[in-house]
């Protein structure tokens, strides 16, 4: 292939993927890469790609679609391959019916990490026509106290991603189911009362030495029931008792030596939101997610590794009890480049004021609200699948797809920022027919008559420039008279004097717009800029193309101006 056709391959590939503007650099790249010998005059092939990249960046991007189609079908045949929708392997162990489970600690919004084992569990239940449970595991009212409007956040945020389930319920309302199982537990001899302090506990793991008179483990289990009933009468303070199952006292991994399944916290200086301080003994995580898991039948839990150590403890009860335990599937972290991912300096930030919808957020909230689909989230969750190994997602991945989704169904809207004002000087009153969406006969129109004030960005109005009107007209930029002078109407003539096609304003019909865009420092700043009159007729959430700009979700609407949120190019 000659070097020409090779760079306007490429060219055409990257302004396709960027809303019809393709950059140098990464067309330099593709060239070199498929060409090592051209680095031996790096200085020309750049020449080169800038002047091709320029020709390209002129067109609209319906003709260089059809450009790429008809020259270079190879390209659109490699797209297609890497754009085959990925599926999830199959569960390991079906016997019966699959259900999943996703239990969201309801103290905070769910972001992009902790969504990722709600979808898998959900597409898994769907996949073998079986059920999905959410569960709120909200048994902590004191380190991780539950937050009231978090239940609600997290439903609609799950409704959005479209997951739906069968049953909802909160661990916080099974207490009595919980302590009938550990007073099960207690009676024979699995579980006991241990009145030891925390500190001398720990001295025993360290130790081994586990004979104070204060452990209560070899005591009979009509001893360790009346500590029990005290327990729940309340007649142990916090931290002056708990509930441990018997477990191997030399396991090397400490944490696994008689785990606590409950432990006493003053919910009258720390109420829960939904009981208040109706309880005083509160079930642990791996106590709890067993009898439930049990109770609702779970047969496959998936779930970050995190958790690995929680499915050793957790065996200990299924096999006192006789109870089948859930196959469990275990993946790595999920890293969003650029975004913070950690739930509790989330939660931090939103105790300082900040919105969850945050769109510098990696919440779910966040990312719907700087324009993301749902669609798009729940095709990169699924494109990771459940690898064990942790897994890195830029937001420039979640931008193509999304980008992918978005280009041809999202209107295209004429803005303009950093602008300047010239007069428009043509023979005649003239209207423009401008498209909705690029491969549809919808149309809206703007007329303009002679000396109308045009508002231009001011990188597209070169002095002695000659641009041409969006669907209007060619003219030559005049900025010492700040004129934009008539040439010819036609887009061929455009395409002669090879010049570059610019969206523009009609002034009288502006609308102010005020842009928030999250800049590389994660900062969040005001960008003001004028759209046309149309911008008037979109929906708050409407999700469009302001033309060379990029895509914005709109989020304010008032009768003559908009906020939208900057989502991607």
């Amino acid at each position: 292939m000659e070097l020409e056709d090779l760079i306007y391959k490429y060219a055409l590939d990257n302004a396709i993927k960027h809303n019809g503007k393709a950059a140098v650099g990464p067309v330099v790249s593709k060239v070199m890469g498929e060409r090592p010998d051209l680095k031996k005059n790096p200085k020309e092939v750049v020449s080169k790609v800038k002047e091709i990249v320029d020709k390209v960046n002129s067109m609209t991007i319906e003709d260089q679609k059809k450009e790429i189609e008809t020259k270079f079908p190879e390209m659109l045949e490699e797209k297609k391959k890497t754009e085959e929708k990925k599926s999830l392997p199959p569960l390991p162990n079906v016997k019966g019916k699959v259900i999943t489970r996703f239990a969201p600690n309801p103290d905070g919004p769910i972001h992009l990490g902790n969504a990722r084992a709600a979808i898998l569990s959900y597409e898994y239940a769907s996949m073998y026509n079986g059920d999905f449970i959410l569960r709120f595991d909200d048994t902590d009212p004191k380190v991780k106290k539950p937050i009231k409007e978090a239940y609600k956040w997290i439903e609609e945020d799950l409704q959005w991603l479209g997951i739906k389930w069968n049953i909802e319920f909160s661990a916080s309302s099974r207490f009595e189911r919980y302590y009938e199982i550990a007073k099960e537990l207690i009676s024979k001899r699995y579980a006991y009362v241990d009145t030891c302090s925390e500190e001398e506990f720990k001295q025993m793991k360290i130790h081994k030495k586990f004979n104070l008179e204060c452990l209560n483990r070899d005591k009979s289990a009509e001893y360790n029931l009346e500590l029990w009933d005290k327990m729940l009468n309340r007649e142990f303070d916090e931290g002056k008792a708990v509930l441990r199952i018997k477990t191997d006292l030399n396991d090397p991994d400490p944490s696994k030596i008689d785990w606590v399944m409950a432990r006493i916290i003053n919910t009258e200086k720390n109420p829960h939101p939904i009981t208040g301080d109706k309880y005083w003994v509160w079930p642990t995580y791996n106590f709890a997610t067993v009898v439930d898991d049990h109770d609702f039948n779970v047969s496959h839990i998936l779930r970050a590794k995190e958790h690995m150590a929680n499915a050793d403890k957790q065996k200990w009860i299924y096999n006192y009890l006789g109870w089948n335990m859930p196959e469990v599937q275990e993946f790595g972290r999920l890293k969003l480049e650029g975004f913070m991912m950690s739930k509790s300096k989330i939660k931090g930030l939103l105790e300082k004021g900040t919105t969850k919808d945050d769109p510098r957020l990696p919440t779910i909230s966040g990312l719907r609200r700087r324009g993301i689909l749902p669609e798009t989230i729940r095709e990169i969750i699924i494109e990771v699948g459940i690898k064990p190994s942790d897994a890195t997602i830029s937001f420039e991945n979640i931008a193509s797809l999304n980008r992918k989704k978005l280009d041809p169904i999202a209107k295209r809207i004429m803005f303009v920022d950093n602008y300047s004002e010239f007069s428009l000087r043509i023979p005649e009153e003239m209207t423009a027919k401008i498209p909705l969406y690029p491969s549809e006969k919808e149309y809206r129109e703007i007329k303009v008559k002679p000396n109308d004030k045009i508002l231009l960005n001011n990188q597209d109005a070169e002095e002695g420039s000659i641009i041409r009107l969006l669907e209007l007209c060619n003219v030559k930029v005049d900025k010492s008279n700040h004129t934009l002078n008539y040439i010819s109407k036609d887009i061929e003539s455009a395409k002669k004097l090879n010049a570059k096609i610019v969206q523009w304003i009609k002034k009288d019909e502006g609308v102010n717009v005020a842009v928030l865009k999250t800049d590389d420092n994660q900062t969040l700043n005001t960008i003001n800029g004028i759209a046309e009159h149309y911008a008037l007729t979109l929906n708050v959430n409407e999700i469009v193309q302001f033309i060379r700009y990029g895509f914005v979700r709109i989020d304010e609407k008032n009768k003559d101006s908009i906020k939208v949120v900057y989502s991607h190019d």
